[in-house]
């Protein structure tokens, strides 16, 4: 079966006008001004017009096993389903495990990333969590990477956080060291997707990785750096010093930021207006993570990340921070399919995998989702469900 979508404003992310797109095998086959249906064959033909159509989202960092447990045992927070996925847009994921490396394994990482790969959405995930020595599934990084096709890099680990293992410079050198070997020897991204916490070290242990080692920036992710404006501009000063990469957590509520917590679209604005360019800047949601509250070091409260988030605040750096869409898109589509070594993910283009969300042009929100080919959302009504949800 093939799906002609007509007339829609593709974004690719750049705008290309309106456009009709030919999609089968879960690739796009052609995109032109005009094309009609192919005869002989079978063809869904979608009407996009009033639609703009952008690549599928990539979130980079999403607890697809839940996570959690800062508040004991009942607060470990649920997996992920299908639809709480494509109904935000996304269809690129990489799972992670943060605090609870102990009742989460890399084996049930694993395990998901399979199951929400058969359902239909692409998905890698990350060795480790947020302990030191990493908690890897073949007992060593490098191996993880070289021998698991699911596994493209470490993470997330914890630095600059009360809840850390608190490693040396040297010990968090050697985890990125490793970590990029694996990646050459692959054909992987070898990144580290690094938690960082409210710590007076901050970004220290990125710049001494840069600065005192052969390692270049492009192999650390730095994630959660607009938890606080003294973080967001640290963050913003390693991009522009040291070429690093940095990256927004989206799913904080707008309504209940903490007093010196930046939203994630205010952030894009502030390190754009800075000078850093879009490519070193990525969003995650942090979807299905715990989002403890912590005062003085105790636990106080919890609430849970939504992918859902990662559109929203997309959405609100063209509508409030007024960020051309085509800029706005970066962080979660070619900057991330670039800095994770994504193939065919992020960009509209002849060959590259059928992932799109398509959004109402007035009004900015999702409409309808395609993913690998296969329509998941329309007109936002949920069309593909998860093995288990109702």
């Amino acid at each position: 079966m093939l799906t002609l979508l007509k007339n829609g404003q593709v974004y690719a992310p750049a705008p290309l006008g309106k456009r009709d797109l030919l999609l089968g095998g879960g690739k796009i086959l052609q995109i032109a001004d005009r094309l009609d249906p192919p005869e002989g064959w079978a063809v869904e033909v979608v009407d996009a017009d009033g639609l703009l159509v952008l690549p599928g989202l990539i979130d980079s960092h999403v607890h697809i096993l839940g996570g959690g447990g800062e508040g004991s045992y009942h607060t470990r927070t649920p997996e992920i389903t299908l639809s709480q996925i494509t109904s935000g847009g996304v269809t690129t994921l990489i799972g992670c495990i943060g605090t609870d490396g102990v009742t989460r394994s890399m084996a049930s990482l694993v395990a998901k990333a399979r199951g929400l790969t058969e359902e239909g959405v692409s998905c890698w995930v990350y060795t480790g969590s947020y302990q030191v020595p990493v908690r890897t599934l073949t007992g060593s990084i490098l191996d993880d990477l070289v021998l698991i096709d699911k596994v493209i890099g470490t993470g997330e680990i914890a630095i600059s956080d009360h809840r850390s293992s608190q490693p040396t410079r040297e010990e968090f050198a050697k985890i990125v060291a490793d970590t990029r070997l694996g990646g050459i020897l692959s054909g992987k991204a070898g990144v580290v997707n690094i938690h960082m916490g409210d710590g007076a070290r901050k970004l220290d242990y990125l710049r001494y990785v840069v600065q005192e080692t052969e390692i270049p920036a492009r192999n650390m992710v730095p994630t959660h750096i607009n938890r606080s404006g003294t973080l967001m501009r640290d963050g913003i000063d390693y991009a522009l010093t040291c070429g690093g990469l940095i990256d927004l957590t989206t799913s904080s509520d707008p309504e209940y930021l903490e007093p010196d917590e930046v939203k994630a679209s205010t952030g894009l604005r502030q390190a754009l207006d800075a000078g850093v360019p879009a490519s070193q800047i990525t969003f995650s949601s942090d979807g299905q993570g715990s989002m403890p509250i912590f005062r003085d070091g105790v636990y106080t409260g919890l609430g849970v990340g939504e992918v859902s988030s990662l559109w929203r605040e997309t959405r609100d750096a063209v509508l409030t921070e007024g960020i051309p869409l085509e800029t706005a898109l970066a962080p979660v589509t070619t900057s991330p399919a670039d800095i994770y070594k994504l193939p065919g993910k992020g960009r509209i283009e002849t060959g590259a995998d059928a992932d799109l969300c398509l959004v109402r042009a007035d009004e900015l929100t999702v409409d309808t989702v395609f993913a690998m080919g296969r329509m998941m959302v329309r007109a936002g009504e949920l069309l593909v469900r998860g093995t288990f949800e109702s």
